[in-house]
C-alpha cells in the first residue's frame, strides 16, 4: 500500500476511524451545553452527573476486555461491536423519557466507546508504520479539533432550535459509514487465536474496575470519603482484583497477560496517559465555571476558552510525527510535556493575581500546545515496541489508564475545590471560586510536572523498532 493522505488507497480506512473517533471527541462536549435543557425536559436535576459518570463506568470497564479481543478475534468484529453498541445507545438516548432511562442507555454508549476508541488508535498502528503514521496522525489529530469547536456548537444549536434529542440522533450518519468503509475498505490479514477466552478473568477485571472508579467518582459527592460506602467499595474492589490476580495466574490466555506488567516501555507510557487524563478533567471540569464566576463571561464565551486547549492540541499534534522522526519519541515527550507546565504556570498564575478570559484561554492553549506532543509519541512508541499481535492490549491499556486517570483526577480536583471554598468560609461567591480554582490550577501544575516526569521515565525506542516497518 502506497500513500497516506484521504484520497490514497488507505484512504477510506483513515476516514472511517476518523469518523469513529470522532463519536467519541464529541460526545461529551455535544452532551455538557445541552444539559439544562435535557433537564428542563425529563427532571432529575439531582440524577445528572450520572450522565458522564455511568458512561465513563462503562467505558473504564469493558477497556480491558475489548483490548484482549482485539488480539483474539480482530480487530473488525471489536470495532463493528464498539460502534453497533454506540449507535444503539445513541439511538435508545434520543428516544429516553425520563433521566434514569437516559442514563441507563448512556451506559451502553459507553460500552461502545469502551471498544472504539482503543481499536481505532489499534488499526492505526496496523496499517501504517512509524514513519507513515508521522504524517497521518495529523489526520487523527485534526479530529480532535473538529470536535472541540462543533460540539459545544451543535449542543447549542440542537437545544435552542430543534430538541436536544438530535444530539443522539446525529451519531447515526457518522456511524454507519464508518460502518460501511470498515466492512468494505478493512481488509487486513489476522490470524485468530484458538485459546480460549479467559472469561472468568474478564469477569472479575470488570466487577473490580466498576467497584473501584464507581467510589473514586461518588466518593465525596453522593458520600463521605470516610463513610461506609466507600470502605464497602475500595473494599471490595481490593477483594475483588486480588480475586483476578489470582485467577489470572492459572488462566490459560489471560486477559491481562504478565508481559504487560514487565514492559517499562507500556507501563511508562501508560502512567503518561494517566496524568494526560487527569491534566484534562481539571481544565474541563472547572475552567468554565471558573471564567462564568469571576468574569462574568457568558457559557458560550466559557466554553471557547476551554476549547483553547484542544484547539491547541491538534497544532503540534500533527507536527509530532516530524519532531519524533528528528529527535525521538521520548524527546519530544520530554519537550510537550515542559509547555504543558508552563501552560499550566500560566493558568494558575494568571487565577490568583487577576482573573482574565484571555490569560486563562492562552494558558489552555500552551498546554494543548504541550499535550501535542506527548499523547500520539508515547502512543506510538509503545506501539511500536511490539508486534501485530500484541499491539491491541498495548492501545486498551492506555486509553483505561486515561480513563482511570480521568476518573481519580476529578475526584481529587473536586475534593480539594471543596474543601477550599468550605474553609473560605466568605460571603463573596466568586472570591471563594476564585480560591477553589486556583487551589485547582496549582494541582493541575503539579500534574503537569508528573507528567514531567513520567516522559523523562520513557525508555528509549528506536523509530526503525515497528513490526509494519
Amino acid at each position: 500500500m502506497s500513500g497516506i493522505g484521504l484520497r490514497s488507497e488507505r484512504g477510506p480506512i483513515l476516514l472511517a476511524l476518523m469518523l469513529a473517533i470522532f463519536l467519541i471527541a464529541i460526545d461529551a462536549t455535544v452532551l455538557s451545553t445541552a444539559v439544562p435543557t435535557i433537564v428542563a425536559d425529563l427532571g432529575g436535576f439531582d440524577q445528572f452527573p450520572w450522565l458522564f459518570s455511568v458512561y465513563l463506568l462503562a467505558q473504564v470497564a469493558s477497556v480491558p476486555v475489548y483490548a484482549k479481543l482485539n488480539d483474539t478475534i480482530g480487530r473488525r468484529p471489536v470495532m463493528f461491536t464498539g460502534i453497533g453498541l454506540f449507535l444503539l445507545g445513541s439511538v435508545l438516548c434520543a428516544a429516553a423519557w425520563d433521566m434514569t432511562a437516559l442514563i441507563a442507555f448512556r451506559g451502553i454508549q459507553g460500552l461502545g466507546a469502551g471498544a472504539i476508541l482503543p481499536t481505532a488508535l489499534t488499526v492505526a498502528g496496523d496499517i501504517y508504520t512509524v514513519r507513515e503514521r508521522a504524517k497521518a496522525q495529523a489526520y487523527i489529530a485534526s479530529v480532535w479539533a473538529v470536535a472541540s469547536v462543533a460540539g459545544p456548537t451543535l449542543g447549542g444549536v440542537f437545544s435552542q432550535f430543534l430538541s436536544w434529542r438530535w444530539i443522539f440522533w446525529v451519531n447515526l450518519p457518522l456511524g454507519i459509514l464508518a460502518l460501511i468503509l470498515i466492512w468494505r475498505q478493512y481488509r487486513v490479514p489476522f490470524e485468530r487465536s484458538r485459546k480460549r477466552i479467559d472469561i472468568a478473568g474478564a469477569a472479575l477485571l470488570t466487577a473490580g474496575l466498576v467497584l473501584l472508579v464507581l467510589g473514586v467518582l461518588e466518593g465525596g459527592v453522593s458520600w463521605a470519603w470516610w463513610s461506609w460506602q466507600s470502605a464497602a467499595l475500595f473494599g471490595g474492589a481490593a477483594v475483588v482484583l486480588l480475586a483476578f490476580s489470582f485467577v489470572e495466574r492459572r488462566a490459560q490466555d489471560p486477559v491481562l497477560e504478565p508481559w504487560v506488567l514487565r514492559s517499562r516501555v507500556v507501563l511508562t507510557t501508560a502512567a503518561v496517559s494517566a496524568v494526560i487524563g487527569a491534566v484534562l478533567i481539571g481544565l474541563t471540569s472547572f475552567v468554565p465555571t471558573f471564567v462564568q464566576t469571576t468574569t462574568g463571561a457568558t457559557p458560550v464565551v466559557a466554553g471557547l476558552t476551554v476549547a483553547a486547549l484542544t484547539m491547541g492540541w491538534p497544532i503540534t499534534g500533527s507536527l509530532a510525527g516530524r519532531v519524533y522522526l528528528r529527535i525521538g519519541f521520548r524527546r519530544t515527550a520530554i519537550v510537550g510535556a515542559g509547555g504543558a507546565l508552563v501552560g499550566a504556570g500560566v493558568l494558575s498564575a494568571s487565577a490568583a493575581v487577576s482573573p482574565s478570559i484571555l490569560w486563562t484561554a492562552l494558558g489552555c492553549f500552551i498546554i494543548g500546545l504541550g499535550m501535542g506532543l506527548v499523547a500520539n509519541p508515547t502512543l506510538i512508541a509503545a506501539q511500536s515496541s511490539v508486534e501485530l499481535r500484541r499491539r491491541g492490549v498495548v492501545s486498551g491499556t492506555n486509553a483505561l489508564a486515561r480513563s482511570i486517570g480521568s476518573s481519580v483526577g476529578v475526584a481529587i480536583y473536586g475534593a480539594v475545590a471543596t474543601g477550599v471554598i468550605a474553609s473560605g468560609g466568605g460571603p463573596e461567591v466568586a472570591a471563594a471560586v476564585q480560591d477553589g480554582a486556583v487551589a485547582v490550577f496549582v494541582g493541575v501544575a503539579v500534574t503537569a510536572a508528573a507528567l514531567l516526569l513520567a516522559t523523562i521515565m520513557i525508555p528509549h525506542v528506536p523509530i526503525e523498532a515497528d513490526a509494519a516497518d
